[in-house]
Formats: structure tokens, sequence, C-alpha cells
């Protein structure tokens, strides 16, 4: 049978033309009329490189294009390009002399999961989140113009990560400095989930007429030949030109009422089209958005036809499209999974309840709930911080927002959390999944820094589930009256439970428990890897090291009993969490003992200070970091008397 990949007759396997290119110098010896054959092989290999080594999908399919015609136009890595959220650059990659490594993306000692300058050359800044490529790339550009360098400078940026607000901000600050940035606007109607918000909808009604586009384009080239057009000149024509357009096209396009010159929209997947055009607004000064259509998952059916899906689709036959899914019917749920139901349940019960989500309904279950209730959920883009405030708004007027955002994606709306919700004590439950190690993903996505940064915020109440049915009950606890701002935070994957239904429950806020008593040691953890320190003081039981485990739950308030029983009884502490050591749990633990008079020795188990975790599993990153079963026993052994 066919390949299901193999939309463009390419024959399967050959990829001639692509194993002649180790660099960018090597595609622009090319033909303008290979590179479709270039861009097909380019997909191909992805297919084929992703079907076993498990990572993003239907990205950098949509973008092979692009990712060609800009390496073949533009004198990179001299000339800077800046992607926009990093899962759509495997294309990137593999022109970019990282061809032969890629079977290493994602693993232990592998390449970088995203495009990093501390990998290559090619890779200008960190885009592991969304929306910031425009800031970067603009700074760029301000600094080749200061520097009179020469070098052009490229933002590729997706419609989904347009609705976050740096993006706006980027835009707003383009007009007014000295620049000759173009901005790419790849626009497929897709994050990872469907784009949502106002500037979607204005994206897929924006329209130009084309004869007055070319026009316009020939006429500004020809006086900029001449040399007609100084700045002010340049202006008072742009502002003129804009003008115009609005009659013409009867609708104000936003990019051009920022003083930014827009082309387009153009088919984002003809890529002799793309390499003409870019040629022709390549030296054209002043800033420039361009504008094209493209398909996440384009040229391999099976992701044309589920985006969401075959975004990370894991490992899969890439001639049928058969997805090799982990059926065993014994595996506990996901967090996720149990979260979503659990919110589904608690919103039947409670009227009040709404759910918040920015640009992830799916990775983390809210979907369950929007699919029942869709007048009671609120997907509002990649924007974390309106996320955070507009929650802030339906608490303060009777509602009950769960918040649910990415750990490492909270980091943005750290403000929001505190000016908007915390100062106001008002009742916005945060979901913080992808809390702690999440792998593969890497420093950008690891969720490290939230018990160490929202610790010190008044007004705040932290905890984190042992297990599922901790994470149910704590879900419950948050909805009840007068709780005030209550952040839950779990990991992504499998629990530890496969029963994970449990009546729902209130937990008195502030109260940990003692899960194993004991006389030489005490252990305190906080969420799931209290599992690894159980399975640690298993271990140093069998070896006559009698240690006393407490599940803590609640990060602040903090339970004191505990601390002051551990306090009277122990001389030795370890703390396991799985964030930062710096300022999370141990830290807390550090403070009430010296406060209290208490001297212990303490040993601090969590992420180091030293520099970021890498990639890897998270199996294999617990264990460097040494809060894996096997690192918490022998730190249990160390301060043994």
């Amino acid at each position: 049978m066919q390949s299901l990949y193999n939309i463009y007759a390419v024959e399967q396997k050959d990829l001639r033309l692509l194993n002649k290119i180790q660099y960018p110098e090597d595609l622009r010896k090319l033909q303008v009329d290979q590179l479709p054959q270039v861009c097909d092989e380019l997909r191909q290999d992805i297919v084929q490189e992703v079907a076993v080594n498990p990572g993003h999908l239907a990205s950098s399919l949509g973008v092979a294009e692009i990712t060609v015609a800009l390496h073949y136009v533009y004198n990179t890595p001299e000339d800077r390009i800046v992607w926009d959220v990093g899962h759509q650059a495997y294309g990137h990659k593999i022109l970019t002399g990282r061809r032969e490594q890629f079977c290493t993306n994602r693993k232990l000692g592998g390449i970088r999961p995203f495009p990093s300058p501390l990998e290559s050359e090619y890779d200008t800044f960190a885009c592991g989140h969304a929306s910031n490529s425009v800031s970067a790339a603009l700074g760029m550009a301000v600094a080749a113009n200061a520097q009179g360098s020469g070098r052009k400078v490229v933002a590729v940026i997706g419609d989904g990560a347009m609705s976050g607000g740096l993006a706006f901000e980027g835009l707003n600050n383009v007009s007014s400095s000295p620049n000759d940035l173009l901005i790419i606007l790849n626009d497929n109607n897709m994050s990872i989930d469907r784009s949502v918000g106002g500037m979607k909808q204005y994206l897929l009604n924006l329209s130009t007429n084309e004869t007055y586009n070319a026009l316009r384009f020939k006429a500004s080239r020809w006086l900029y030949g001449k040399g007609v057009l100084n700045e002010d000149r340049k202006k008072g024509i742009i502002r003129l030109s804009n003008a115009l357009k609005s009659v013409i096209s009867q609708q104000q396009n936003i990019f051009e009422g920022m003083n930014i010159r827009y082309f387009g929209p153009f088919d984002g997947h003809n890529v002799k089209e793309l390499v003409r055009i870019l040629r022709q607004i390549k030296d054209m000064k002043g800033p420039k958005l361009l504008h094209l259509h493209t398909q996440k998952g384009h040229g391999y059916a099976p992701a044309e036809k589920d985006v969401t899906t075959w975004h990370a689709p894991g490992k899969f036959n890439p001639d049928t499209g058969e997805r090799i899914v982990d059926r065993d019917p014994n595996k506990p749920q996901k967090y996720q999974n149990v979260f979503g139901h659990t919110l589904l349940e608690l919103a039947e019960q409670n009227p009040k309840i709404v759910g918040v989500t920015p640009a992830m309904p799916t990775g983390c279950s809210m979907n369950i709930m929007m699919e029942k209730m869709p007048e009671r959920t609120f997907d509002v883009g990649i924007a974390e911080g309106h996320a955070v405030t507009f929650s802030g708004g339906m608490a303060k007027d009777g509602l009950l927002p769960f918040c649910n955002i990415y750990s490492a994606f909270a980091q943005r709306a750290y403000d929001n959390i505190i000016h908007d919700v915390a100062m106001l004590k008002l009742n916005v439950v945060f979901c913080l999944d992808r809390a702690g190690l999440v792998g593969e993903d890497g420093p950008t996505h690891h969720g490290a820094f939230d018990l160490a940064a929202l610790r010190p915020i008044p007004n705040l109440t932290i905890c984190s589930p042992l297990d599922e049915h901790e994470l149910r009950r704590m879900m419950y606890t948050a909805q009840l009256p007068d709780k005030g701002p209550f952040v839950i935070r779990y990991p992504r994957g499998g629990g530890v439970l496969q029963d994970w239904r449990c009546p729902l429950e209130e937990i008195k806020v502030g109260t940990g428990r003692k899960l194993a008593d004991g006389s030489d040691v005490a252990v305190l953890s906080i969420g799931p890897i209290g599992n690894n320190a159980l399975e640690a003081v298993r271990k140093c039981s069998a070896l006559n090291i009698q240690c006393a485990m407490y599940d803590m739950r609640f990060l602040k308030p903090i339970d004191e009993d505990i601390l002051d029983e551990v306090g009277r009884k122990f001389s030795r502490i370890i703390t396991v969490e799985n964030g930062v050591k710096n300022g999370g749990l141990g830290s807390a633990v550090l403070e009430w003992m010296n406060d209290h008079g208490y001297h212990p020795q303490v040993i601090r188990l969590g992420m180091p200070d030293t520099n970021f975790v890498e990639h890897g599993t998270v199996d294999e990153l617990q264990h460097i970091v040494g809060i894996d079963a096997d690192g918490i026993a022998k730190a249990i052994l160390s301060c043994k008397p």
C-alpha cells in the first residue's frame, strides 16, 4: 500500500536532495524548481524520525515550505530567524547541521527539544513558550540598525501565539523604533487546540485586494530604487496607502494601522512563490508583516485530519498512521484526566464553578467539562496573565473559577496572581498542571519554580496531593466557601492508584499526615514525589534505619503541629520536593525550625540552583537530581547517627 505520508508521490525513503544538505549553504546551491522536492523529503524525514522518537509533529510539517524558503533566501546564521515556540522548528534543525543527531532529539544528552543558542548558532533565541518572537527579533533588528551591520532579522509567529499579550506589546513598539524587521505570520488557525478569540476571527476575515497589493508593491520598490522615499515621505505615503487600502478592501488592517507594511495573505505551501516574495521584500526598509496561510500537519494525512492529536502523537506507524498507544487497563489514570472528571463532577454540584485555561483544554483535560458545559468553560488563548485576571474578575462578582495553567507557563502570570487575585483574597482555584520535572520537553517546560515563587505571597493556600484521591479531595476543599486563592499543583502523566474515584471529602487546610513512624530520621515531602520517599523509607527500614514519613500536603499554611513534633523528636530531617530546593518546602522547614528554636540537621532534596535541569525521561532526571527512591535513600543513609 502507498504510504499515507507520501501525498506528493515521493518514493519512500528516497531523500536524494536532502542527503546533499548539511547546512543552509548547501540548500542555496539548488535550483528553485528543486525546492518543492526538498520540502517533501524534509516532511518525510520528520515523519520517519518522530514515529520512533516521539516529539512534536504537526507544527513542523506545517512550516516546511516557510523553513526552506527562509534558509534559501536569507544568509543564515548571519541573518537571524527567530522562531516563536520551537515545536515548529524540527525542519530548521535538520537543515542546520543536526540531521544526523536528530534521532537524539529530546533524549538525555541529545539535542534539545526546542531551539537554543546554547546548541547552535542558527538558533537565535530561546523559544519554549509562545509570543516572544516579535519582541526578541525587534531587539535584534534595532541592534543591527544601530551597528550598521546590514543583518536581516525575521520573526516567525503563529496565529495562536498572536493571542498572547507580549506579541501585541512587541507589535506596538515595532513602528516606533528604527528597524527593518520582517514578521511572518504563520496562520493555520491552530495553536495546539483550535485558536480562539478576536485575533483568530480577524485573521480568518482579513482580506486584501490583490490588484492593489501588487500595484503598491511595485510602486514602492520603484520609489525606493529611485531614492525618492526619505523617512518623512515614507511615513506619509504609508499613511495614504493604508487609507486607500481601507477604502478598497472595506476593512481596516490592524497591522498597517500600526504602520507595519502588510503583505498577504499568501499560500504558505507554495515554496517557489515564497522565495519570490521574500526576495522582493527582503531589502525593503521599515517593518513588514508577511501573512501566510498554512495547514498544520500538511503532507501527512492523519495529522491533517486530527491536528490536536498529532501535535505530539507519541510513537506511530508512519505507513499506516496507526498510533502505538499503551492500552494497559490496569495502568493508573493520568492526573490530568482525574482533574478533568473531578472538575465536571464538582461543577455539576456547584453552579458557581467555571473553568478557564490558556489554550490547553485537551492537554489539561478541561475539554471533559467543555463538552458538557461549554457555556461554563473558557479557553482564552495563549494568554496566561489574562487567564488569571479574567478569573479574578469572575471571582469578584460571585463565580468560582478553576484556572488551569501549566506550572511553567504560570510563571508569566506571576504579577497577575499577586495583584489581581491574592491582594483581593478572591476565590480562584489555580490548578498548576505539569508541576515538577516534566521530562523530554526540558528546562523551558519543567514546573520548577511555582512552590518557591508563590510561597511568599500573602493570602495564598498552596498544596499538592500525594495521589489521585488527595487531588480530588483538595479540589473539593478548594471550592468550599471562603477558601480564598487556592493553588493545587500536580505532575504530568500517570498517578499511582488503579481506582482513582473516591468520596469527595474536605481536607482541613494546613494539615499534613504521618504515613510511617520511626525514630532515626524524619522525612518530609510534598506532592506525588512523596511516593518515591515512601519507597526510600521502606528500603532503609530493611537496613534497620527507622524513618518517620510525613506527607505535608500543604506548603502554605504549613502544618506547624507536625513541624513541632519533628523538631522535638528528631535531630536529622530530610525534605523532598519536585521543584527547586531553594525557597520551597525545605526552606520553609528550615525557617520554621530556626524561628522556633530547633536546630536539626536538614538535608533538602530538590532541583539544584547550579543550573537548569535539561531534558530526558522523568525517571532519568529524578535520578540525576537525587529525588528518585535511590537518591532519597542515599540521603537518609548519609545522615544516620
